[in-house]
């Protein structure tokens, strides 16, 4: 009733219907026009921010699956592996339980998709190949699939120390299929591996054909072809009156003193038919053989083997012991000389030490030593793309690798990727970006590189790398391009615009040094006395009174021995003005400061500090880190004309490393000078530092050994780089 006169009131009441609905349809374009409250976010859509902003954060993607698996909903958990995975593929427990989903929510067929994927992203990972083929051997009734897999898995991890796993579910399937023969058959492979289990395989194989032949099974089900091949050479050789041990050992016929006749009935005579007790005896006897060979290959083995406490990956950082006993093993394996055997070594390794750099980069040049590019190229890739993707130093060495291999635009591809977004500033990409377009005879290119990393440096509150970023680029100028007058307005705009750097005062008055034969002198001098002029800026920015007085005095050394009486006198003069009473301004008291000081054994005394020896120095004298300036012992030869050489200054204390995944710092000064004790070999080098001869030493701290250095570090200094370096990504 209440519907029909529903239906009444629309037919009879028209019109109050009418405005009722223009009165509902006003409220509700009302209500559309306010503005929609704003939804919660889920906890699943945080986490979701989370790793998104920081994918290297384990512990939050590790709650993200966890909520994921709360919701159950099938797409979800395939979103969240599928990204997880991608990111960090050795987790084979992870592989496991992405597959045991789809089994759960009816998805079968996907199963062993999730499982094909696993052993591409940890292919030399016993478990994941162990989970596998269990479950292929479960679900399938295709016997050929299932010892196809079996076989697959075993030719890339057949041979670990802990394959032990994989073996046994492979024992385990030819036992439920009742093939006694190939039972035997796989115990013989086994037999021949040194493996943490081999005694145990040893006594099973035994005592297996024991029964085996108890059970009235024959011995000839269980051989292999060399066996039989072994069997027929012998009754052969037994049949022609040849004594089959001696035969099998390498021996000859019996000396005797047979006559003709009888030789002719030997070389008439039938082959003798081993008996079944004879074959079991040299069956076995050949078994104990491989176990006595294979034993003493695990004896040599055995200690690098049970050092290996973390045979799979995890984030958290490796014991200093565990990382030097993998260097010790590959040491040892690769004077062996085994390639297959090395480098399966080198990726067992590369799961449990897959976020160190510098076990993938020694990988690549075991590789490339060998002469297989392809497998070297394939684990930089894996390198640069998966596992170590956000460490400046395995892009710094792929760019080098692929400038030697004459592929110079992947080589330019890792320079960009290093100064626009992995480690914007970092001196050394820019440095090696530069040199590389000039080596290609980009000239231009190479100049945008450095202006372009200046113009970054420009916005920064810190001022260390656009210092070192202007005297780099300003020796680039002059000493590449020529381009002398350009380097000079470099220097001048810089010192407009950090003017309180003594690093940068003291490079730019060493470059007009380089100069002094086009009437430098006179243009040394006014930078000089800019540079010690007390500051007339606002916010009072400007060197201090200890720095100003010491360029002030290295100036009077270089006056005192390229300038005029005139010279001395005025610089002397201009000395006294702005530092009276400090110190003797004259040149005696410089010279003799400079010798007590010349054993170098005191760095951090404020008189042995030096930038550059401000020209005043020797050419081959540089700035250093500290914007300290190295005595030469006053040798006559340290005034001569030379280049900057290849170091930097920096006049602001020591600068940390510690570069980030997520956020890069400033990576620490690098060179490519030799050490010296009291000057550099050129240019703007550390004092009594080594600068960073590239086969020497990795990529600052926790860079690791990027170039397997000739001498390792203490194992100590390794591990604090590492724990300094390479897991701080995952523990933002």
């Amino acid at each position: 009733m209440a519907a029909m006169d529903h239906c009444a009131g629309v037919g009879h009441g028209g019109g109050e219907m009418k405005a009722e609905t223009a009165a509902a349809g006003a409220a509700a374009a009302a209500a559309a026009a306010q503005p929609a409250a704003p939804q919660t976010p889920t906890e699943e859509d945080r986490l979701w921010s989370i790793v998104t902003a920081n994918p290297a954060d384990f512990t939050s993607w590790t709650l993200l699956i966890q909520e994921a698996e709360r919701l159950d909903v099938i797409d979800k958990i395939r979103r969240v592996y599928d990204t997880f995975l991608a990111e960090f593929p050795l987790c084979y427990g992870y592989w496991k339980k992405y597959a045991d989903h789809e089994g759960r929510h009816g998805h079968q067929e996907k199963i062993a998709e999730v499982y094909e994927r696993a052993v591409k992203g940890v292919t030399y990972s016993v478990d994941i190949w162990m989970h596998y083929c269990t479950f292929v051997a479960e679900k399938s009734e295709d016997m050929g699939e299932i010892r196809r897999l079996f076989e697959r898995g075993l030719d890339y991890v057949g041979t670990d120390y802990l394959a032990h796993l994989l073996w046994d579910k492979y024992l385990e399937f030819e036992y439920s299929q009742e093939e006694w023969g190939r039972v035997a058959q796989l115990y013989t492979r086994i037999l021949l591996i040194p493996m943490q289990q081999i005694d145990r395989y040893y006594q099973s194989f035994k005592q297996y054909v024991h029964k085996q032949m108890q059970s009235g099974r024959l011995l000839s089900e269980f051989l292999t072809p060399e066996d039989i091949a072994e069997f027929e050479a012998l009754e052969s050789m037994a049949g022609n009156g040849q004594d089959a041990e001696g035969v099998a050992a390498g021996g000859s016929e019996a000396d005797g003193d047979a006559s003709g006749k009888a030789a002719e009935e030997k070389s008439t005579s039938k082959p003798r038919v081993l008996s079944e007790q004879e074959k079991l005896e040299k069956y076995l006897a050949r078994r104990d053989e491989m176990y006595r060979v294979t034993k003493e290959q695990d004896m040599k083995i055995h200690d690098y083997e049970i050092a290996i406490r973390r045979p799979y990956f995890h984030v958290k950082p490796l014991d200093e012991m565990q990382l030097a006993n993998w260097h010790r093993y590959l040491d040892f394996l690769e004077k062996e000389g085994n390639l297959k055997k090395v480098s399966k070594l080198y990726e067992r390794c590369l799961i449990a030490c897959a976020n160190y750099s510098e076990y993938w980069i020694r990988y690549v040049d075991h590789l490339e030593g060998a002469g297989q590019l392809e497998q070297a190229e394939d684990a930089l890739v894996r390198a640069a793309t998966i596992f170590v993707k956000r460490r400046p130093e395995v892009h710094l060495y792929a760019a080098r690798y692929y400038e030697k291999h004459e592929n110079t635009a992947a080589a330019r591809k890792h320079y960009e990727l290093l100064c626009t977004e992995l480690a914007v500033g970092l001196l050394e990409a820019v440095l090696k970006y530069a040199n590389l377009e000039r080596r290609q005879g980009n000239l231009d290119k190479a100049k945008a590189v450095f202006e372009a990393a200046l113009e970054a440096e420009k916005s920064k509150d810190d001022p260390k790398t656009f210092v070192h970023l202007t005297m780099q680029y300003a020796r680039f100028l002059d000493q590449v391009t020529r381009n002398t007058e350009k380097a000079r307005e470099v220097f001048r705009e810089a010192v407009e615009r950090v003017p309180f750097s003594k690093a940068l005062w003291q490079g730019f008055i060493f470059f007009e040094t380089l100069h002094l034969q086009d009437g430098g002198m006179s243009r040394v001098q006014a930078l000089v006395e800019q540079a010690i002029t007390p500051s007339a800026r606002a916010d009072g920015s400007g060197m201090s009174v200890g720095d100003r007085e010491e360029i002030s005095l290295q100036f009077l050394e270089l006056v005192d021995l390229h300038g005029d009486s005139a010279a001395v006198r005025k610089a002397e003069a201009v000395h006294k003005k702005f530092f009276p009473g400090t110190r003797k301004g004259n040149a005696e008291s410089s010279k003799k400061r400079s010798l007590d000081n010349s054993g170098g054994s005191d760095r951090g005394s404020k008189v042995h500090k030096t930038a550059a020896n401000m020209a005043m120095m020797t050419a081959a004298n540089a700035v250093s880190m500290g914007g300290q300036i190295a005595y030469a012992n006053g040798q006559q030869g340290q005034w001569g004309a030379g280049g900057y050489g290849a170091g930097v200054a920096q006049s602001f204390g020591p600068q940390q490393q510690g570069w980030q995944q997520q956020a890069p710092q400033q990576a620490a000064i690098v060179g490519h000078g030799q050490q010296q004790q009291q000057q550099w070999g050129g240019g703007y080098g550390p004092q009594g530092q080594q600068t960073y001869p590239m086969q020497q030493q990795g990529y600052g701290q926790g860079g690791g050994q990027a170039y397997r250095p000739a001498q390792q570090a203490p194992l100590q200094q390794q591990q604090q780089q590492q724990q300094q370096g390479y897991y701080q990504g995952y523990h933002q």
